[in-house]
């Protein structure tokens, strides 16, 4: 998946969870991720997000200190 392609989905996740009204948004995006995305997917994130996180929505970035860590 190219980056821009995964920016785009993680962003439209943020997006659909702000439209909520639960208040740990960042928790609820993570959990979708966690539940959702492959460990390969998670990885591409993660490792964006490490780079500065160029594009994302602050609450994916917010976000990504839940996600679970790929077991290699």
């Amino acid at each position: 998946m190219s980056p821009d392609k995964m920016i785009y989905m993680a962003n439209q996740i943020a997006t659909f969870f702000k439209s909520q009204p639960e208040a740990d948004k960042p928790a609820k995006v993570a959990a979708h991720l966690n539940d959702f995305w492959d460990p390969r997917m998670r990885r591409k994130l993660l490792d964006h997000v490490a780079q500065g996180g160029k594009g994302l929505d602050p609450i994916v970035i917010a976000a990504a200190a839940h996600v679970h860590e790929p077991i290699a």
